[in-house]
């Protein structure tokens, strides 16, 4: 009787029975547990799911669409390049069939392309990489009517348009190849810029003027020389007319002979003066 009102004892029973009602409660705990995963793994054997949580048609379904996507992505890449590569065709063909020079100026000052005619003007095979310096090393600024150069060198007076500030126009350069030809070219620089404003390259427009100016050059000698023969004539028409008065009134027959070999003299000599300047008209006009 005393061991049962042991206190010791007492809580030793009760910590036993505590203990064995817990692991009651939870072996009943384990069991519920695994008959309510049951349910739900044969359902998933049933119903299989994606990684993603997806069912199977339905990530099939996307796959499906994903590739139709990349499948028209891919069609449209295709219709953009051969859209891309007609417009380059396109261009090309009206490059070579201009009469003007045009050169496509990255924004370093490297050629990056040239048409036929530039290529002609400038006496290359292919200018393709050369600097804008190295491209007009042999050119030379051509005066101002009032015989002003503007500026010291070509590539200077490009700058702006390099540059991107400002397009340049009017500007006409004696060029001369390697084959030693000399070409007068009126250059066209216009810098080409994208949506956002910066600098894509700068385009060269080169227009030959060789022709043009040997033209107004012959007429300017032709001037010049229909000047010249004017006062030459005003020359010796007085001369011819002084001989003729004096001839009038003179009754020596020596004297007479004198003023009429004088005549004649300065007839022949305006003559020659006339055919000589004649000739040259011709030969200028044969020439042109």
């Amino acid at each position: 009787m005393k061991l049962l009102m042991n206190p010791m004892l007492l809580r030793m029973a009760l910590l036993l029975f505590i203990s064995v009602a817990a692991f009651g409660l939870g072996l009943f705990t384990i069991r519920r547990l695994r008959q309510n995963l049951v349910p739900g793994a044969e359902s998933l054997q049933h119903s299989p799911l994606a990684a993603e949580g997806l069912p199977v048609h339905a990530y099939h379904a996307v796959i499906q669409q994903l590739k139709q996507q990349k499948h028209e992505l891919a069609a449209q890449h295709l219709s953009e390049r051969r859209k891309a590569k007609a417009s380059d065709s396109l261009s090309t063909t009206i490059l070579a069939s201009l009469s003007c020079g045009v050169l496509f100026l990255n924004t370093s000052g490297l050629v990056r392309q040239a048409n036929a005619t530039a290529r002609k003007l400038l006496g290359f095979a292919s200018p393709v990489g050369l600097h804008a310096s190295d491209l007009f090393r042999t050119a030379t600024l051509r005066p101002d009517q009032d015989g002003a150069v503007s500026e010291p060198s070509v590539e200077q007076a490009l700058a702006p348009a390099l540059a991107g500030k400002a397009a340049v126009r009017g500007l006409v350069v004696n060029y001369f190849t390697r084959d030693a030809e000399n070409h007068v070219l009126e250059v066209t620089a216009s810098p080409v810029l994208a949506e956002d404003a910066s600098l894509l390259g700068t385009t060269l427009v080169l227009t030959d003027k060789t022709d043009l100016e040997r033209i107004r050059h012959d007429q300017k000698t032709r001037q010049e020389m229909s000047s010249e023969l004017a006062l030459t004539l005003r020359h010796s028409l007085g001369t011819i007319t002084g001989y003729a008065e004096q001839l009038a009134s003179n009754r020596d027959p020596e004297t007479a002979l004198r003023l009429a070999d004088g005549i004649t003299r300065e007839t022949a000599q305006l003559d020659r003066t006339i055919g000589s300047f004649l000739g040259g008209s011709r030969a200028a006009t044969t020439v042109s």
